[in-house]
């Protein structure tokens, strides 16, 4: 099985080389890990003392970013290496303000895992939901090394729990203890006979409550919005860009403002949704030149700014479900106490079918659902106020995730 693997690794690294003579985000990764080594062995000196946080992408790190802080201001003085597997979480994080050095993880062959951990030799590592790499976490094992692993989530047709997942099953026992979001996760790794779990729930809901406590203020989406009815369309994809437009086009809309803020913000893509509207369209990037009180649509063609522009929604929508690219994160409206639309594809997401369950969350398959249902939360107040509360109170109710994880870290 372990010379399967290796193999399978080095497979990887010829296609990602192949890859990157096509694609520009895996040309980012391809060329970002030759630069691993390097970026370590100048930012760190034996004399160190190091936490190491590790994260899949952007989502991960956000998820794991409340656990981060607390450990970055507990631990002074020691220095912190966050490491990405993808350029979509290493591009927008590489000077995140929680680390010391952020690099790519360089591909997992025990060579690579040797060096690595000759140079940065962790006090303690952190890994967030999943991307469980063997030849890393064997090593840290190998080295008495503490790991734990944070906001988990288990599924029983994954690799572990099969004849031929003796790799990853092995990896899973180099981690001191494991925090799952649920109880089904907890229960698949007992049939493992690992037993050091903890059901602590999702560090997300602690990071968006967070979220209160920030100044949410923008200016200029308050002079979009006019004091008028405002639905924000966060993290669209194309086949949820198609039928909110037809919506915005019909006369259901008239005195509603709506904002879209696109998961690709790519020019062609932005021009491609503005001109589908019939309506006066203004765009993030040229607010100075627009009277904004004015436009009835507001693309966001920028990144970094949707959680806030959450707290002027009167409804949200959260994209990606309704293809196959995956929901994005609905607990960041969530907590602003807004009624959420999802398309159907969201069965991965155990939060939105809770919240569906709750009735703050609803979802549609096309669009005369979207019409439907869009059309009933803009006349109904009433159910547009119960369904944002059930939502804010669902959050309210689930966060304490990172107070477990520090108290079992004993900080």
């Amino acid at each position: 099985m372990n010379f399967i693997y290796t193999i399978g690794i080095y497979i990887t690294h010829i296609v990602l080389k192949c890859g990157a003579l096509f694609n520009e985000k895996i040309k980012k990764g391809f060329i970002g890990r030759k630069e691993t080594f390097k970026i370590l062995n100048e930012a760190i000196n034996k004399s160190d003392t190091t936490l190491w946080f590790h994260c899949a992408s952007l989502g991960e790190y956000e998820q794991g970013l409340p656990v981060f802080k607390e450990l970055r201001n507990h631990y002074k003085g020691r220095k912190i290496v966050l490491s990405f597997f993808s350029p979509s979480g290493y591009e927008i994080r590489k000077k995140s303000p929680i680390a010391d050095v952020v690099v790519y993880l360089p591909l997992d062959t025990k060579k690579n895992a040797k060096r690595f951990l000759n140079i940065v030799n962790p006090q303690l590592t952190v890994f967030v939901k999943y991307d469980i790499w063997p030849n890393f976490l064997n090593e840290l094992k190998n080295r008495n090394l503490k790991a734990i692993l944070i906001s988990a989530v288990f599924r029983k047709n994954q690799s572990y729990f099969k004849f031929y997942g003796a790799q990853l099953k092995k990896a899973l026992f180099a981690f001191e203890h494991i925090f799952t979001q649920n109880e089904e996760s907890k229960k698949l790794l007992q049939s493992l006979n690992y037993n050091n779990v903890t059901v602590s729930g999702d560090t997300r809901f602690d990071r968006v409550f967070s979220q209160l406590k920030t100044d949410n203020t923008l200016d200029y989406i308050a002079d979009f919005k006019d004091n008028k009815l405002c639905i924000v369309a966060g993290s669209t994809w194309p086949d949820d860009e198609n039928l909110l437009i037809n919506f915005i086009n019909s006369e259901a809309s008239k005195n509603v403002k709506f904002i879209i803020a696109p998961h690709n913000i790519k020019p062609s893509q932005i021009k491609n949704i503005e001109d589908h509207i019939n309506l006066e369209v203004a765009l993030f990037s040229q607010k100075e030149n627009n009277q904004l009180s004015k436009a009835q649509v507001f693309i966001i063609d920028t990144i970094g700014i949707l959680s806030k522009i959450y707290n002027y929604a009167d409804i949200a929508y959260v994209g990606g479900a309704m293809g196959n690219t995956g929901l994005h994160n609905t607990l960041e409206p969530a907590i602003f106490g807004v009624p959420i639309i999802i398309g159907n594809h969201h069965q991965k997401f155990p939060e939105a079918k809770a919240m569906i369950d709750n009735g703050g969350m609803f979802s549609v398959s096309n669009q005369k659902e979207l019409d439907f249902i869009l059309t009933e939360l803009i006349e109904n107040k009433a159910k547009r106020l119960d369904s944002g509360i059930k939502n804010r109170t669902f959050i309210e109710n689930n966060k304490g995730a990172v107070i477990q994880i520090l108290n079992y870290l004993r900080i």
